[in-house]
């Protein structure tokens, strides 16, 4: 396993929930695949959960030295979680074409928050 690159972003809860009230199915829609929503939909508190896929994928973008720009898209990232409750990253799209000439063939994560916080790290692998 080779180590590629490394992101990391912190965000502030209140900014996202400023966000998700002013425009909630815009920002929703935008941001989150329809299975992140259900996931976020599902947790009797989403906002640290919708909190914590924005820095993730903010952290994704970092590892693919993208930023979101051109043709990259926020759905182009997805963190689900596996059996175990961990995040996982599936990228698609222009994030998956970026990857794959990077030679990314996996993205580890790891996602925090608190009731005003929300932080990720990211850390791309390759074979």
């Amino acid at each position: 396993m080779r180590l590629i690159a490394h992101g990391i972003d912190l965000v502030e809860s209140r900014r996202i929930e400023e966000i998700w009230q002013r425009h909630p199915e815009r920002f929703l829609a935008r941001v989150l695949t329809p299975a992140e929503r259900a996931y976020c939909a599902r947790k009797r508190f989403p906002l640290p959960h919708i909190a914590g896929r924005f820095a993730a994928k903010e952290a994704v973008m970092k590892v693919l030295g993208t930023g979101w720009r051109g043709a990259i898209a926020w759905t182009d990232i997805e963190i689900l979680n596996d059996p175990a409750g961990g995040p996982w990253v599936t990228l698609s799209g222009h994030c998956r074409e970026v990857a794959d000439q990077l030679g990314i063939t996996r993205i580890l994560l790891s996602i925090t928050h608190t009731e005003h916080f929300a932080a990720a790290s990211a850390v791309a692998v390759g074979e």
